[in-house]
């Protein structure tokens, strides 16, 4: 267990004195209300928050952090706190101060020329579409499929990925600012040299390369950020396929493995099964058992039409070059899918022109259809949507708001994200052991698996239910804790972690003894984000 830290009100007082006298009051934030805010999550939490602290600049983070080592108070950074089915804003261990870094929003550097912009954690994946959009920019960020309010920062330093081929979020940043333990400021790769030209644009710099310690640690505070967007192709081509065969998503996988591996397809791919696609479609159909059964799914998939699986991913490059993908696509997927479409901005764009004459013709309607397509279409052009959020209401009697909020709402989700290498095989078992878990467990296996690299798939299983009925908040967390131990027993690890996990990493005792040694190097008071991937209590060899 993460040991809870006890403050003394007398060192807690003294510091928040000294907080507040840098930040103001307005930014040193102690209502009861806004702390029990900040303790909830969308799933059951008993942490509590000591205060809350909004920083607007690095200096500010920097001398906080000092106030902090000061007074041993223990600190906890999050850039917008949309951390949803991994913790949200709840920090590891209690009695921490809430480090609210989501005032930092400026966005620092771009080169339209180079591809690249430079941001702040508080920056969202909203404010950067804005950014570009207002200065007609022809280049493209990746964006995650949750909430357009999430940051960029903040979902590069879990290492989560999104849809186009810059998906692999921390692949493609560099020149990180870095706020220590101590106060003291770092820059990495050539951001740390005078005059360095190739600060934003060469990831190494000399000598060891230390962006990989602050991704998924507590190593320090990211405090700025280069990110790498995609020039705009000539010519953008989606695909979605279909298959309703229940053993088919094996050989889907081993059919797109060689388009993949050889730079046909560039994107991340998606493939969801039928409990994902039907969370994505509506809320729970009311009236059908808990969990619904497969053989009642295949009523309903036939009713809604789709099928066991379902994919998408997109083509990009010259007309000719998206050519030539989809006649290799179309070659390898014929003997794994049912049904494969391709769609581009001029078919969609007449599809919903004419809808309404299509209908009275053929007497479908494809409102719905297009309501579904649209925001996959987006995401896979670095457009942010809000509409994919919606499936965590999955089990709530209330629809999802427009200003969609899970903490507030009590919406229970829990993730987890084993990855798996990009094999038929692999990944069947993956999803085979994970549906049954759910199953048992009383709740429906909602999953997705992402064709992330050329060699591995990333899979996340949502424990999706409704955190005002009494009870499920314990079944779902004893779902997890037996999804995470059974799966890591076959050898599939997450590639990320929540709150809820953090205590449990199977570390080596020598990496362990690394971990702690670097920790104590740049963390000597050890006061930022106890218990963050780093466990506190040393494992058993």
């Amino acid at each position: 267990m993460v040991p809870n830290l006890q403050l003394e009100p007398a060192r807690l007082n003294l510091a928040t004195r000294e907080w507040t006298g840098l930040l103001g009051p307005s930014f040193v934030i102690s209502q009861p209300e806004a702390l029990l805010a900040a303790e909830t999550a969308t799933f059951p939490t008993d942490q509590r928050v000591s205060v809350i602290l909004r920083p607007e600049n690095p200096r500010e983070v920097s001398e906080l952090v000092r106030i902090a080592g000061r007074h041993k108070i223990p600190v906890y950074p999050v850039s917008s706190g949309k951390n949803w089915g991994y913790g949200s804003r709840v920090p590891v261990v209690s009695g921490c101060a809430l480090l609210d870094l989501s005032r930092m929003n400026r966005i620092s550097g771009f080169s339209e020329s180079l591809g690249y912009v430079t941001v702040q954690p508080g920056v969202t994946q909203a404010d950067l579409f804005d950014f570009l959009q207002k200065r007609q920019s022809r280049l493209w960020m990746d964006a995650t499929g949750s909430s357009p309010d999430c940051s960029l920062i903040g979902n590069a330093m879990e290492r989560g990925f999104g849809h186009t081929p810059y998906g692999d979020h921390f692949s493609n940043v560099c020149g990180l600012e870095v706020v220590l333990g101590n106060g003291a400021v770092i820059r990495t790769g050539y951001a740390g040299l005078p005059r360095a030209r190739a600060a934003q644009v060469y990831r190494w710099g000399l000598g060891p390369s230390l962006d990989g310690l602050f991704s998924q640690s507590n190593f320090g505070i990211v405090t700025e950020m280069t990110i790498w967007l995609m020039p705009a192709p000539e010519y953008f081509q989606a695909f979605f396929f279909q298959c309703d065969r229940e053993d088919g998503l094996g050989p889907i996988i081993d059919a797109l493995r060689p388009l993949r591996l050889d730079g046909t397809l560039r994107s991340a791919v998606h493939i969801a099964n039928d409990y994902k696609v039907l969370a994505g479609i509506q809320q729970f159909p009311w009236g059908e058992p808990m969990p619904i059964p497969p053989e009642r799914m295949k009523v309903l998939r036939r009713n809604l039409k789709f099928t066991r699986w379902s994919g998408s991913g997109a083509l990009y490059g010259t007309k000719l070059q998206v050519k030539e993908a989809r006649r290799l696509l179309r070659a390898a997927a014929s003997k794994s899918v049912d049904k494969l479409q391709f769609l581009d901005d001029r078919m969609l764009a007449f599809a919903s022109r004419f809808k309404g004459a299509y209908k009275s013709v053929t007497g479908l309607d494809l409102t719905r259809t297009l309501e579904l397509v649209r925001p996959v279409f987006g995401l896979l052009k670095g457009i942010p949507t809000r509409q994919t959020l919606g499936s965590v209401y999955w089990r709530k009697r209330m629809p999802a708001p427009a200003d969609a909020d899970p903490d507030r709402d009590g919406c229970g989700v829990l993730w987890a994200a084993p990855v798996a290498p990009l094999d038929g095989a692999e990944a069947s078992n993956l999803v085979r052991k994970a549906e049954r878990i759910l199953f048992e467990s009383g709740f429906e296996p909602q999953i997705s698996m992402t064709l992330l690299t050329e060699r591995s798939v990333a899979c996340v299983i949502s424990i999706s239910y409704d955190r005002h009925v009494p009870g499920e908040d314990s079944k779902a967390m004893a779902c997890y804790s037996r999804l995470q131990s059974e799966l890591e027993r076959e050898g599939y690890y997450s590639y990320r972690l929540g709150i809820a996990g953090m205590n449990k990493q199977h570390l080596q005792p020598a990496y362990y003894n690394l971990l702690r040694g670097l920790k104590l190097a740049v963390d000597p008071q050890e006061i930022l984000a106890p218990g963050r991937y780093v466990p506190v209590a040393e494992p058993q060899s």
